[in-house]
């Protein structure tokens, strides 16, 4: 009986040493392959293809370095070479009062509050276009009011029962420049331009039995310097404080402005915007004329950033 189990129990035998060393064999393969429900592998964060995983089971190699403990790495970002554009509505309401002069000699000493201009206004456009390229910036600024009062009393030995007076006030101002400090905290710009004034002016008696009705404008050009400084208070409120200076006996004998606005953006690409602007301007001609004026006021808009 003994010498007929031997047989079997060699085979046996054999059969486990076999399966054993089978089993040894495919135990490095196994334990290089990544699980398919490994969420590195699932999601690629390893830096490893999905379609690469079975390579690793069919050579049983491990990469020199393992990549899913390396950090993802950012992509390189050069300069910002994009044009960067910003439009600017904005209302200002100032007071007036100064000096004005014809030219026949007789001068007028005059002030209007905030409130009688806005009630005597028949017309305002208001705005202004910000560009920039890495460190160019331009400027446009526009100002474009018309005032109309039709119950003025004339003096009684005119002959006239009323009278209607109509003034225009157009200011254009174009600037370039260069960011000479491009900080996240902290920008300033250093800029020049000029300025474009146009003042009419328009009288009508009603009846006019003397003819003395009145029509006349006045323009000239001021060559400006200034610059403006945005500073980041926080990643939602900005302030920005501006002016700029010019005349010198060009077009005016001087002129000068600052504004000082304190911004609170309200999306990432909205603006709310509010504070104080004061404008002065001394202008004398040849002929007599005087147009000697201070402007100031609140003045509240939005800016709107295209890209």
């Amino acid at each position: 009986m003994s010498t007929k189990k031997r047989p079997m129990t060699a085979v046996v035998f054999t059969w486990l040493i076999l399966s054993l060393l089978l089993f040894a064999a495919s135990g490095p393969c196994r334990a290089q392959a990544i699980p398919p429900n490994d969420e590195a592998y699932l999601l690629g964060s390893n830096s490893v293809s999905p379609t690469a995983a079975p390579s690793l089971a069919v050579t049983g190699r491990q990469p020199a370095i393992d990549t899913a403990l390396d950090p993802p790495q950012a992509a390189p970002t050069g300069p910002d070479n994009a044009w960067h554009f910003a439009w600017n509505n904005y209302l200002w309401f100032p007071g007036v009062h100064g000096t004005a002069a014809g030219a026949r000699g007789n001068s007028l000493s005059f002030r209007a509050s905030p409130g009688d201009l806005l009630s005597n206004s028949r017309f305002g456009l208001m705005g202004a276009l910000e560009v920039r390229r890495q460190r160019l910036v331009m400027s446009l600024d526009l100002l474009w009011i018309r005032l109309e009062a039709d119950k003025a009393l004339p003096f009684p030995s005119l002959g006239a029962t009323s009278a209607n007076i109509k003034g225009t006030e157009f200011l254009l101002t174009p600037k370039i420049g260069v960011r000479v400090i491009n900080e996240e905290k902290i920008k300033i710009d250093a800029v020049a331009g000029f300025r474009y004034w146009y003042l009419g002016e328009n009288l009508k008696f009603n009846p006019s039995l003397l003819g003395l009705n009145f029509s006349g404008s006045q323009d000239f050009v001021d060559p400006v310097l200034g610059g403006r400084i945005q500073l980041a208070l926080s990643p939602k409120i900005v302030v920005n404080i501006l002016g700029d200076v010019g005349g010198w006996d060009t077009g005016s004998h001087l002129e000068y402005q600052v504004a000082g606005v304190l911004g609170y953006k309200i999306k990432p690409k909205w603006t709310l915007q509010a504070g104080y602007r004061y404008l002065y301007v001394d202008y004398r001609n040849g002929r007599g004329v005087v147009f000697n004026v201070t402007t100031s006021g609140v003045v509240v808009g939005f800016t709107r950033t295209f890209k």
